[in-house]
């Protein structure tokens, strides 16, 4: 006698296995673990046990099912059998199997939680830095002196020392907008280092007492605040250009940089004219009628004092074209100075990368010549790859010349250097915008807003990209909160125009045109673009050339015409301009980020 019914030579593999039990345990066990699993899941919500307790039980498991179903084969339908030797050594093979498995993926789990970085959607840890490069922020040296007034001295001096830090390729510096973010404000290395990124902070103070300096200064370590290498130095006034050599030396030293080349020096001068030069730099940043006055006037003292300082030629062209964007010069008288200024700077000094980006703005947003424009900027990157001023214009010329890709690249790998900067966000919001990418254009806008509440043409930026993506509601209350008013009336006309209040556009619209007709040519002939009136768009747009507004260089790639590209005027109007895409095309225009 047999202990069961004998298998059938004809049995098929599924009538077996459902003879033996094997899938009925199957069925039995998958359901019980999952009951269990279920019950785990809420008793672990309930006492806040840890999520890899579930994940080890699931892992077990999923291990106990072949073992299950091994035992089923054997003992399905002979539950009075004995376990005999053989399935005794199979059963040990498999428990021994399913340890070893589990040990793996507990170990491997617990390797990973140690060595894997902060994710990226969760906020690291204060005193953790994700930078693992030579990354380096250089932060506004403390004015110790008695006198207040001073304080222009020890920015000036911190800057030039940042100056010369960028130019060492190796090394990525974070540019002086964000660095100086933190000037008088209680942050601690661990909150800089994580909001700028960075592994190393440069600080420290100047004492400056008639024709004496006291300059200390010390590199920090972000990840554990501490202290590299610092030192004081006791120089006159005279060696303040050593000083500086001196302590970006030390930084690349500390820092175990091999450089390819020779290390940055400054640019000397007198030291009346150097101090004069930093005031004057320090206050054309007020961006303001008085202050750029004041400034053009404290350049010339310099230039008076050293006619061969390229650094201040330099700095009054930048004036002159700040003056021209801002309307607080004529263009024509403006752009004339700068361009006699800049070519003064390039004589002095050829490997100015400043110079050739001034120029090449002068070339694409007065002269509308793409491909000069084109060739300068391509030399001022090759001396200056990381200068922030100069990635500004690259991003914009890409963005001239339809390349929107690479002007996005250019764009983030500029935010990257200089993070808190709200113009930065601003660059490469608006190339998002004509790449088509409008949700990511409207996020960046909201943290250009976050970073400057009042920044000019922030909220009319906002509704402009809102109209494109059909939601006028939203445009109009974003038009509604723009603080420049030319701007604001140009953003109230179309939103109005895309609400069917006829009424309310034309009365934004005449406003625009009676207070800001010339300063804002352009701006009114895409209003017209916007509201399909082509006529009117392409005699204001002709009224822009003639006043040579500074915004018709991205007329070609501007999503507000898009009303008028299939008007036949369009593609002629384009080739006169030297901007129609197959004269775009042609202009060589490559940018090789650095890595």
């Amino acid at each position: 006698m047999t202990d069961g019914p004998q298998e059938g030579e004809g049995e098929n593999l599924w009538t077996r296995l459902r003879r033996r039990k094997v899938v009925q345990w199957g069925i039995a066990y998958a359901a019980g673990a999952w009951g269990f699993l279920q019950g785990l899941a809420y008793v672990s919500s309930l006492l806040n046990w840890p999520a890899q307790l579930q994940k080890l039980t699931g892992l077990a498991l999923l291990v106990g099912l072949p073992i299950a179903l091994v035992l089923a084969w054997f003992h399905g339908d002979k539950g009075h059998r004995r376990v005999t030797r053989t399935e005794l050594a199979i059963l040990t093979l498999l428990f021994l199997l399913g340890g070893g498995l589990f040990w793996r993926y507990q170990h491997a789990a617990e390797t990973a939680s140690v060595a894997a970085p902060p994710s990226p959607t969760s906020p690291a840890p204060a005193a953790v830095v994700v930078a693992s490069d030579n990354s380096i922020a250089v932060l506004p040296f403390v004015n110790m002196s008695s006198d207040q007034e001073q304080e222009y001295f020890s920015d000036g001096l911190s800057e030039e020392l940042l100056n010369l830090l960028a130019q060492v390729p190796q090394l990525r510096v974070i540019a002086r907008t964000s660095s100086f973010s933190f000037k008088d404000k209680q942050a601690d290395i661990a909150e800089i280092a994580q909001k700028l990124n960075v592994a190393h902070v440069l600080e420290g103070s100047v004492r400056k007492s008639g024709d004496t300096l006291r300059i200390t200064a010390q590199l920090i370590r972000t990840a554990d605040s501490s202290h590299l290498w610092s030192q004081t130095y006791d120089r006159p006034l005279t060696d303040v250009f050593k000083v500086q050599d001196e302590i970006a030396a030390a930084v690349v030293d500390q820092l175990k940089i091999q450089l390819l080349g020779e290390a940055p020096k400054s640019t000397s001068t007198v030291t009346e004219a150097y101090t004069l030069f930093l005031q004057a730099r320090e206050i054309g940043r007020q961006f303001t009628e008085a202050g750029f006055e004041q400034s053009n006037s404290l350049y010339q003292r310099v230039l008076a004092l050293d006619p061969g300082y390229a650094a201040a030629w330099e700095g009054l062209a930048s004036n002159y074209c700040n003056q021209a964007f801002s309307g607080l010069r004529p263009i024509d008288e403006a752009i004339r100075l700068a361009r006699e200024a800049m070519n003064k700077a390039l004589a002095l000094e050829p490997t100015s990368a400043r110079a050739y980006s001034r120029l090449s703005w002068i070339a694409s947003s007065y002269d509308l010549d793409m491909s000069t424009a084109a060739h300068h900027l391509e030399h001022a990157l090759a001396l200056e790859p990381a200068n922030p001023d100069t990635l500004a214009e690259a991003g914009y010329l890409a963005r001239r010349l339809g390349r929107l890709d690479q002007a996005i690249a250019i764009g983030e790998h500029q935010v990257s250097l200089d993070p808190i900067n709200p113009y930065g966000h601003e660059v490469l919001a608006y190339s998002y915008r004509f790449a088509g990418r409008l949700d990511d254009a409207i996020a960046t806008l909201r943290t250009l807003l976050s970073l400057s509440p009042d920044y000019l043409a922030g909220h009319e930026g906002i509704g402009e990209v809102l109209l494109q993506k059909g939601d006028a509601k939203g445009a109009l209350a974003e038009m509604q909160q723009e603080v420049l008013e030319g701007m604001r009336l140009a953003g109230l006309s179309m939103a109005h125009h895309a609400l069917g209040q006829s009424a309310e556009s034309d009365a934004a619209l005449a406003e625009l045109i009676e207070k800001y007709g010339s300063g804002y040519s352009f701006n009114i002939a895409y209003v017209f673009a916007f509201r399909g009136e082509a006529d009117r768009s392409f005699e204001w747009l002709n009224k822009a050339g003639e006043y040579h507004d500074l915004y018709l260089s991205v007329v070609a790639v501007h999503p507000m015409f898009a009303n008028i590209h299939s008007d036949p005027r369009w593609l002629p109007f384009l080739r006169k301009l030297g901007m129609a895409p197959e004269q775009l095309a042609a202009i060589k225009f490559d940018v090789t980020l650095p890595k």
